[in-house]
């Protein structure tokens, strides 16, 4: 059987969270009654707060892809507008806390040019300069 190692902690976890949170628990006693962190469960209690029970149970670990318009748009509701992060989460769809911060201070930084995506790969003409030949290799070209 495998076992998908990037989710954590199992559906069970989650479900029985949900539940709590649904009773009206907050994150402190629902990761002491589910020996779990802290931080973990407030995570949790966001995405269910923003998103509801069925987002919190289907989470499968791999990270959520975001176009340009989205970043742009909950940042500058964030910093400029002065909405909280949860409520841009919830409005935009934003899946965990951690994207929409590094959004935010990229945001402070740069403007909305500053979340443009960035070119892959390694760019042009940026390899290491040519070693010079060896006297070996100077000769095998004479040669030639």
């Amino acid at each position: 059987m495998h076992t998908d190692l990037r989710v954590k902690h199992d559906i069970e976890a989650r479900k029985k969270a949900a539940e709590l949170f649904g009773k009206g628990r907050g994150y402190k006693s629902v990761a002491k009654e589910l020996s779990m962190s802290r931080s973990t469960v407030r995570k949790w209690q966001q995405i269910w707060k923003a998103f509801g029970s069925e987002a919190l149970l289907s989470m499968d670990g791999k990270p959520a892809r975001y176009t340009y318009g989205q970043k742009v748009v909950a940042a500058k509701a964030v910093v400029e507008d002065g909405m909280s992060k949860g409520d841009a989460m919830a409005r935009y769809g934003i899946m965990s806390l951690a994207p929409l911060d590094r959004w935010c201070r990229a945001y402070r930084k740069g403007g909305a040019e500053a979340l443009r995506p960035k070119p892959k790969g390694r760019p042009k003409g940026s390899g290491a300069a040519a070693r010079p030949l060896t006297r070996e290799q100077q000769l095998e070209r004479r040669v030639q």
